[in-house]
């Protein structure tokens, strides 16, 4: 596949169509199709589960006490992509949103993958089945290669690496909403958004639920500032 093809999804998403608030664009996102190619090859996911995260005004957000270095990317403009770093082990991508100079985000929670499955497979090695190679945020990012150095490409340029397109409607009914994922803070807001068709949405796991041996890498999405 070309980096600008199309095979994997619809047209590209444009800067207006994810300069909105947030948590009006998770219900945009789903369906959507995330394509990222590198040296290897071209990997395509179908989004299934996002999770909002609204700036200076969301308690969860990296962005909630203000601009720094780290989170300058979420301040716009929107249709870029912000990659953070999370517990020291894995990246989260999430697709800024609302306008330019106001702070907004939403998190990548889980995806299908539709292209590239045995460059996905590779990455993924631990992946027990095809549905589990982006099944949360930790793992979408590995299956697709995206590493800090992703931080701030244009995802709405056809020559990015990182493209985001527009897919096929969800039907009427299939989207739900519930709570964030791992969060502490604000952690009852319904911010995040899914497919209930798809078997690669993430558990459910409250803020502060700790097991045997610390909190869910994989299956967290907090923001910690």
């Amino acid at each position: 596949m070309s980096r600008g093809g199309q095979a994997a999804g619809g047209r590209r998403f444009g800067r207006a169509d994810l300069g909105i608030d947030p948590v009006a664009a998770c219900p945009v996102l789903l369906g959507s199709v995330l394509e990222a190619t590198s040296a290897d090859g071209t990997v395509a996911a179908r989004v299934v589960e996002v999770e909002a995260y609204c700036g200076t005004d969301d308690p969860a957000s990296h962005a909630y006490r203000g601009r720094t270095a780290r989170n300058a990317v979420m301040w716009g403009p929107a249709g870029h992509l912000y990659v953070y770093f999370v517990y020291g082990l894995h990246f989260c991508a999430n697709v800024v949103c609302a306008g330019d100079g106001q702070a907004g985000a939403v998190l990548l929670r889980a995806a299908e993958i539709t292209d590239g499955q045995d460059l996905a497979t590779a990455r993924r090695p631990a992946a027990r089945s095809a549905r589990d190679l982006a099944r949360g945020p930790a793992r979408l990012t590995a299956a697709l290669g995206l590493t800090r150095e992703h931080n701030g490409v244009d995802l709405t340029a056809a020559d990015s690496p990182v493209r985001l397109r527009a897919g096929e409607r969800p039907e009427p009914g299939e989207v739900e909403h519930g709570p964030r994922v791992g969060v502490a803070a604000a952690g009852d807001v319904p911010w995040r958004s899914w497919l209930s068709s798809s078997r690669a949405v993430s558990r459910y796991r409250p803020g502060g639920r700790r097991g045997a041996n610390g909190p869910d890498s994989v299956t967290t999405s907090r923001l910690e500032g």
